[in-house]
């Protein structure tokens, strides 16, 4: 499915883009929330587990805070800016992370894991939808029987009813312009965010497809996960009207 040329297929990779937007994107209750998002994770499986692969896990936020409860924890992202920010923080809370820079189609434990997680919005990201697909094939493969995956991304459904063309939110540094098309017959998500602060302005490309529920729960049936569930938010609400996310959880039979 073609795409604008103008966004790159590899934006996730530019450390000048999650440079630049990490103040806006992790600001401190961003952090702080963690533990809690971690505790209500464990709800939603139902089990406390013992091995955890963080596939994205950007900054470490929920990678150190399972860590922190005595978890063995693996954390994959592609980006070295943020796995530099993950191992300070590890540092910084004194627990040890398997840090792993990678990309998270190819990142795989075999069958060692009892959690996988893929959270805020970090799935869809690649051009090819085959490739989106790997990430959950390969989730599947890293799990134990009985092992759950948790996705949580902004589901169509909500984008539907909240979408705006266009946004202006206070930054650390300035302001954050955003500017947003949905593409290819409500498939795909296109971005433009621009930084603007007394050193001038920035601007970065980047785009990612966007799930329906039914479409992000066939993707998971398809990579072989059972006992497939949807939630409207993290602390298990239903995925209807008032959703504000949408949360899979699927396990490995």
């Amino acid at each position: 499915m073609p795409r604008s040329s103008s966004t790159p297929d590899d934006w996730f990779s530019d450390d000048a883009f999650w440079g630049t937007s990490f103040g806006f994107m992790f600001p401190a209750d961003r952090f702080e929330n963690a533990d809690g998002e971690l505790e209500a994770v464990f709800r939603l499986v139902g089990q406390t587990p013992q091995r955890v692969l963080d596939l994205a896990c950007g900054p470490g936020r929920h990678a150190v805070a399972a860590a922190k409860r005595g978890m063995d924890v693996v954390g994959v992202d592609r980006s070295a800016f943020l796995l530099k920010k993950a191992r300070d923080l590890a540092t910084k809370e004194n627990v040890e992370v398997e840090w792993v820079h990678a990309d998270m189609r190819d990142h795989v434990l075999e069958g060692d894991a009892d959690l996988v997680l893929n959270l805020f919005t970090s799935f869809g990201y690649f051009d090819d939808a085959a490739e989106n697909r790997r990430v959950l094939e390969g989730a599947y493969r890293s799990l134990r029987p009985g092992g759950s995956v948790v996705v949580d991304v902004a589901g169509k459904e909500v984008l539907a009813r909240i979408f705006q063309p266009a946004s202006v939110e206070d930054g650390p540094d300035g302001m954050v312009v955003q500017r947003r098309w949905v593409t290819d017959d409500w498939t795909r998500m296109e971005n433009e965010w621009t930084f603007v602060s007394d050193d001038g302005a920035r601007s970065f490309r980047l785009g990612h497809w966007i799930y329906s529920g039914r479409e992000l729960r066939e993707m998971l049936q398809d990579a072989g996960f059972h006992d497939i569930a949807l939630y409207g938010d993290l602390e298990g609400e239903s995925y209807g009207p008032s959703a504000t996310r949408l949360v899979a959880v699927a396990q490995k039979p």
